[in-house]
C-alpha cells in the first residue's frame, strides 16, 4: 500500500543524518540503529503535537509486514520464516489480525493477465503485477483490484 500524501510530507519534515556522506540524506543512520533513531524520531513528532503518531511503534512495522505478506500470500509457513518464529503457533495472532482486516474484503478480487514473452512479463511487473502461475507456456500474472 502506498504511503498517503500526507504521511509523505510528514516523513519528509524529519530530520536526516549526514554524519557519514555515504549515507546522507538518509531517515535512520544503520540497520544496527534502526530501533534508537525510530524513538529519536518519534520524540520529534510528539514535540511536534501529533499524538496519533505517537500510537506507532517499531514493532508495529513487524506487525504490518506480517500481516501484508500473510494476505498477499495466503502461507503461514511464509509468514513464519519471515518472522523467524520457531513455531507456527507465534504466527497465528498475523494470522488471525490478517483475517479481521481482510475478510471478506475485495481485495480478494485479482485482475489476471498471461505473459508469452519476457517483455510483456516485464511490462507486467511493473505496473504491479505478481507472478502466479505458468501453464502450457503462459505465464499468469496478477494483481489485487
Amino acid at each position: 500500500m502506498p504511503l498517503s500524501p500526507k504521511a509523505l510530507e510528514m516523513i519528509s519534515r524529519l530530520s536526516r543524518t549526514n554524519k557519514n556522506p555515504n549515507r546522507k540524506n538518509k531517515i535512520f543512520a544503520s540497520a544496527n540503529n534502526m530501533r534508537t533513531s525510530f524513538l529519536q524520531k518519534r520524540g520529534i513528532v510528539e514535540r511536534q503535537a501529533n499524538q496519533k503518531l505517537m500510537l506507532i511503534h517499531f514493532h508495529t512495522f513487524r506487525h504490518w509486514k506480517a500481516t501484508t505478506e500473510q494476505h498477499k500470500t495466503k502461507d503461514p509457513w511464509h509468514v513464519k520464516m519471515i518472522l523467524g518464529h520457531k513455531s507456527i503457533t507465534s504466527t497465528e495472532s498475523y494470522i488471525h489480525l490478517e483475517e479481521m482486516l481482510y475478510n471478506g474484503d475485495a481485495n480478494d478480487q485479482f485482475t489476471v493477465k498471461v505473459a508469452d514473452t519476457m517483455d510483456d512479463a516485464i511490462k507486467l511487473m511493473e505496473v504491479g503485477f505478481e507472478f502466479h502461475a505458468e501453464i502450457e507456456g503462459h505465464k499468469l500474472f496478477r494483481k489485487r483490484k
